[in-house]
């Protein structure tokens, strides 16, 4: 339990710093913190539940893009603030290096692996964003134009 609290700490910690990398308005920097700690904590809990990294990233980015719609509607700012300082937690960084590392150094199965392990994870990502934007802006607060 500890060290699921000190995970969700370091990714409201690196979101933040990832917004200021991102020179991100300083108001806004503890709400993209929260939405990327919140976007670990649906994907550790899914990856808890169903076992799976893909459904996983899948459920995180939706959950997380529906909180970014609602946050941009409430504070009047665009949805793509708080996403893509949120997305970075999920973001497959680490298997994107292991990719280009072994395709120079190591065995060619072993980066073929971990470039299909990033893809997966970046089309879950995109299919998630997907799924949260193809919900109807009513649902958001959003007012239709007559």
């Amino acid at each position: 339990m500890l060290n699921i609290l000190f995970q969700l700490i370091a990714a409201f910690i690196g979101t933040i710093s990832f917004s200021v990398l991102f020179s991100t308005p300083n108001k806004y920097l503890p709400q993209c913190g929260l939405i990327g700690a919140m976007g670990w904590g649906v994907y550790l809990l899914t990856l808890h539940l169903a076992g799976s990294s893909v459904a996983a990233i899948f459920a995180a980015s939706t959950i997380l893009t529906i909180c970014s719609r609602y946050l941009a509607r409430f504070y009047k700012v665009t949805t793509t603030l708080f996403l893509i300082s949120g997305i970075f937690t999920l973001v497959p960084g680490a298997g994107i290096y292991y990719t280009a590392y072994y395709t120079i150094i190591g065995p060619a199965q072993t980066a073929l692996y971990y470039g299909m392990l990033s893809l997966k994870t970046a089309l879950a990502i995109g299919l998630g964003i997907g799924v949260a934007y193809s919900l109807p802006p009513k649902l958001f607060g959003w007012k239709s134009r007559n």
